[in-house]
């Protein structure tokens, strides 16, 4: 890490803020080493049935305070089964954000239902529990909402609105693992939790994800679905065993990273161009504690000169930071014939042409790294004449 940014911006040729670029992620860890030499030496690495799987159903059914976790290959697949086990199909309407993964909007394609997209709310850039009456009808019979990017949705506000219309939830907290809203831990509010074990996720073991429900039903369904002889969508038993130490350090390392992104803030401070997220709507009485998989910003850009959201992203890459458009909106990129819109996703669409994204591992290192990223942040928007020019030049 360079601690002297140097006056011009890398991409104008100045020294990185982070000349050995972004750190990898998942850090090496002495305790995933020895699962990995215990595995080798059992042999359970290529059980079907090992020690690992049922340690790991444990682990998240205790502190999620559920009776049913299954285990699966995806965060993604975990979706389509929590689906599934809800047993929603042709002719019935799943409401989601219209900012949202694109993999939420496939599989509720999938299963055979149409998706409803509302549009997300001006605080927070999640769902907008606001728009969720006016997206219900007779059809509806399910909501997904996801925790993205620092932001929280109301689960108790959700929660209550689905109970009294009896749609059953599906939460997915595949960005939140340990994240704690308005009391409750993310993935335990709804009929289903989801999360996943993605490469990049807080999570990893390469691949792999879960469904949280407190529902024997449910979880029948869903392990009839899926047991076709034998799974067809598994968790390996290594894969389940490299989750085990990382279950042990996700809370401390869940406090630092929130540490880390208050000190950012501040740095930031309300005039970089960047607008936060703020949790506003959620209980006062309560206590929440978000998840940061990828720490998003609203870019504005009108505070850099006019610089595109992609330059930016460029501009920030070129420091060694990890920043990256966010999502693509739902609507933006899907035919209108193969979903339902509730009014005009204005917010929605601002979020697919200037959202950000800090990659996580960064908030896992120093104080002082925290500091280098606002500075860096500030030189671009200070040079960011200069880069305009200097890619006019080059078209």
């Amino acid at each position: 890490m360079n601690s002297l940014l140097s006056e011009k911006p890398a991409i104008l040729g100045g020294v990185p803020a982070f000349p050995e670029g972004p750190p990898d992620w998942p850090f090496p860890d002495p305790a995933i080493n020895q699962v990995l030499q215990q595995a080798q030496q059992t042999g359970d690495w290529g059980k079907y049935h090992g020690p690992y799987s049922g340690q790991l159903q444990q682990k998240l059914a205790d502190l999620h305070q559920t009776e049913q976790v299954i285990l699966c290959s995806s965060g993604t697949a975990a979706v389509e089964l929590a689906l599934r086990g809800l047993g929603i199909g042709p002719g019935d309407e799943v409401i989601l954000a219209a900012y949202d993964f694109e993999g939420n909007f496939k599989n509720i394609v999938t299963v055979g239902a149409t998706p409803v997209l509302t549009d997300v709310n001006p605080e927070n850039f999640n769902l907008d529990l606001n728009r969720l009456e006016q997206a219900i009808t007779d059809s509806t019979k399910g909501i997904l909402v996801s925790h993205l990017h620092g932001g929280l949705v109301s689960m108790q506000t959700l929660t209550s609105i689905a109970n009294q219309r009896r749609i059953p939830v599906i939460e997915d907290a595949c960005q939140v693992p340990g994240a704690l809203i308005e009391g409750r831990i993310a993935g335990s509010w709804g009929e289903t939790g989801i999360l996943s074990f993605g490469g990049s996720k807080l999570l990893t073991a390469g691949r792999g994800g879960a469904i949280l429900t407190r529902s024997p039903q449910i979880a029948q369904r869903i392990r009839l679905y899926s047991h076709r002889g034998n799974e067809a969508y598994p968790l390996t038993e290594l894969q389940a065993g490299l989750l085990l130490p990382q279950m042990e350090t996700l809370d401390s390392q869940n406090q630092t990273r929130q540490k880390q992104v208050d000190i950012l803030l501040k740095q930031l401070g309300n005039n970089s161009g960047l607008i936060a997220f703020q949790n506003l709507q959620l209980s006062p009485q309560t206590t929440s504690v978000p998840g940061y998989y990828k720490l998003g910003f609203l870019y504005q850009p009108a505070s850099f000169s006019g610089l595109s959201r992609d330059l930016f992203c460029q501009a920030m890459q070129a420091e060694g930071i990890a920043v990256y458009p966010g999502f693509r909106a739902l609507h933006a990129i899907h035919s209108r014939r193969r979903f339902r819109q509730v009014d005009e996703l204005n917010i929605a669409t601002e979020c697919d042409h200037n959202m950000i994204v800090l990659h996580h591992p960064v908030l896992l290192t120093s104080e002082e790294n925290m500091t280098t990223i606002a500075g860096a942040i500030v030189r671009i928007a200070e040079h960011a004449d200069d880069i305009l020019s200097l890619t006019a030049e080059g078209k």
